[in-house]
Formats: C-alpha cells, sequence, structure tokens
C-alpha cells in the first residue's frame, strides 16, 4: 500500500534556482482550526524571485519554503471546522509555504473558489487578482471615464488589472514590450512600449491633463515620472521594486526610499496622491478585518473570472519538481500571464 507523503521544495539561502531543493516528509495533520489542503497550484511571482537573492522586504530567515499563494483541494479539517469545507476548492494568500503539495493552513484563511473556475485559472487570480482589485478599488477607487496608466500591463498583476480598469469604465494605457502589443490591443488596451525611452512624452500625448491613476511596479527612478504624469486629484499606487530586482546590499533600501517619496509627495498641497501598496497591510493588528476584506475581493475577483470580465491568463504550468525551470521562466521577462507549479 502506498503512503502519501508530501514534497516541499526548499529556498536554503541565496542561490540559482539550481538551488532550490526538494524534500518530503510526512502529509501533516491539522490542528484545531485548521485545514490541510491538498495543492493544485500555486505560483510563481516577483516576490519568489527577489526572496531567492534575499531582497524581498521582511521575508523569513533562511531555510523556508517560497509560495505566496496556491490553490487545492481540502483534504482534512481539525477540531472546530465544519466537514463541509471537506472536498472543497479553495485557494489561500500565504506568502509562504505554498510550494508544497499538502499545507496545513487557518480555516479562517481559506476562500472558496466558484464552481466551474479551475485550480490553475485560480491560482493566477489569487495574489495577483487581490492586488489588483484592491488597488482599483481601494486605494484609486476608480470609476468609469477616468483614464490610467499601468506599467507591465501584460505581466500577472499588470494582466489583471488592465482587464478590470476596462470592466470598470476606464480608459487604460498600458506598458509593455512590443509583442505583447497585440494582444493589449485587443483587450481595449492603448499600448507603450517601455523600451522607448519617451513613455512619459507618449502618455503625456495621449493624456495632455494627466492620468487619473498609475499603477507602478517598477519603482527605482522611473517613479518620479509616475507621479508626474498624474492629472490634478489623481492617484499613484506603487507596488514593487522591479527596477531594483538585480541590486545589490539591502533589499529593504528601495522598499524604504519608495516610502519616503510617498510621505513627500502626500505632504505637498497638490490634491494628488501616493500609496505603497501592501497587500498585508492591517493583518497585524486587525486580523478578522483583513480577514473579512480578503475573502470579500477575493471573491469579487473570482466572480469576475466567472463572467469572463477577467481572463486567466496562465503562461505555463510546470510540475513542482521542475521549479528551477519555472522561476527561470518567470524570470525571462518572455512570458505574459502567470507561471503556474503544480503537483
Amino acid at each position: 500500500m502506498n503512503t502519501v507523503e508530501r514534497v516541499e521544495i526548499v529556498l536554503p539561502g541565496k542561490v540559482e534556482p539550481e538551488g532550490l531543493e526538494l524534500h518530503r516528509g510526512p502529509v501533516p495533520a491539522p490542528a484545531a482550526g485548521q485545514v490541510v489542503v491538498a495543492m493544485e497550484a500555486t505560483g510563481v511571482s516577483f516576490a519568489e524571485q527577489q526572496m531567492r537573492r534575499g531582497r524581498y522586504y521582511d521575508q523569513p530567515p533562511f531555510p523556508f519554503v517560497p509560495g505566496y499563494d496556491l490553490v487545492g483541494t481540502v483534504l482534512a479539517v481539525g477540531d472546530g471546522v465544519g466537514s463541509g469545507l471537506l472536498g472543497r476548492r479553495v485557494a489561500a494568500l500565504t506568502k509562504t509555504g505554498g510550494w508544497a503539495s499538502h499545507v496545513a493552513l487557518d480555516a479562517a484563511d481559506v476562500v472558496e473558489v466558484p464552481e466551474g473556475v479551475g485550480a490553475a485559472q485560480a491560482e493566477t487570480a489569487v495574489v495577483n487578482g487581490i492586488t489588483a482589485w484592491q488597488m482599483l478599488h481601494r486605494k484609486a477607487r476608480i470609476r468609469a471615464g477616468r483614464t490610467v496608466l499601468v506599467h507591465g500591463a501584460n505581466g500577472g498583476v499588470g494582466s489583471i488589472l488592465v482587464q478590470l480598469a476596462l470592466a470598470a469604465g476606464a480608459t487604460v494605457i498600458g506598458t509593455a514590450s512590443t509583442r505583447h502589443h497585440d494582444g493589449l490591443r485587443a483587450l481595449g488596451v492603448t499600448p507603450i512600449d517601455y523600451r522607448s525611452g519617451n513613455v512619459a512624452a507618449r502618455v503625456r500625448a495621449l493624456a495632455p491633463g494627466g492620468v487619473d491613476a498609475v499603477f507602478d511596479h517598477v519603482g527605482g527612478e522611473g517613479i518620479v515620472d509616475s507621479w508626474r504624469l498624474l492629472a490634478p486629484g489623481g492617484t499613484l499606487v506603487s507596488y514593487g521594486t522591479a527596477a531594483t530586482r538585480d541590486d545589490q546590499g539591502s533589499g529593504s533600501w528601495p522598499v524604504l526610499k519608495l516610502l519616503g517619496r510617498v510621505w513627500l509627495w502626500n505632504a505637498l498641497p497638490n490634491g494628488r496622491r501616493a500609496y505603497f501598496f501592501n497587500v498585508w497591510a492591517g493583518r497585524a493588528y486587525a486580523k478578522n478585518r483583513f480577514r473579512a476584506r480578503l475573502r470579500s475581493d477575493l471573491t469579487q475577483v473570482f466572480t469576475a473570472l466567472q463572467r469572463g470580465e477577467i481572463t486567466a491568463k496562465v503562461a505555463a504550468e510546470i510540475p513542482l519538481a521542475r521549479v528551477a525551470e519555472a522561476m527561470r521562466l518567470a524570470e525571462s521577462g518572455t512570458v505574459a500571464g502567470k507561471v503556474v507549479l503544480v503537483p
């Protein structure tokens, strides 16, 4: 009789993708209030790319199991958890720990995936979808008739963000390499080649009065252009530091520098606002409120997926054991959508 075992990917330190380790062990048992989820899909995001470099803000000490989110089926429930969750497909935002075949989670942290939404589909919309939804609707509060600029419009977050913005009735300008422009045009996005060297001038030509919101995952010095492109009353939402991905030194400094700029800009009396978005904001001191907001917003994202307002963009589905290949592909900058790891 075969015994089911747990497979996990461990990040032992600052390593190349091939340095990730595959470990095996027993499947965990759920503690009180927990569920054990058999992973069906987990993702490779910018967070894991930075973690392997030791440059992700507030990452845990090495070694640890990466994996920012996952989708899977509830295999077992602990005391105090209703049996109705057994066999249900759920999604969870984990920050770490998702790159494993079986994961124990607090039942309060899982969100049911609607019928008809596949595991890989749902996976593309967990951290990417919740990030896009909350930036668009909770921070920028975009309404019909507004104009927004999305940097990296073909990426994991960007591809969902542009679709949610279009569904809200906004006009969308998106930066991407030229190979992705036809796909963006088909959605209704006006694309700009970010390598052209005149992005700010192109945006000003399209929106002479400025844009109502900029969503910037790049960071670095380019964030200043993003701020300057805002119309009066506009909102800048920064949510990453991709420009510093390969830099050496502290991974905290680029974030701290961004936070300083955000504070300074918000002190200016010009009616514009800037945010550095952190999906985990509020969890430490208002866990129940954080969970309720996450459940509400992720349910909205899944509903948009069901309705076809957003389309799941799966760049590739790669077995967990081939994680190095998946990481290399995600870091190549050649794919549209999300690289998904499967059991």
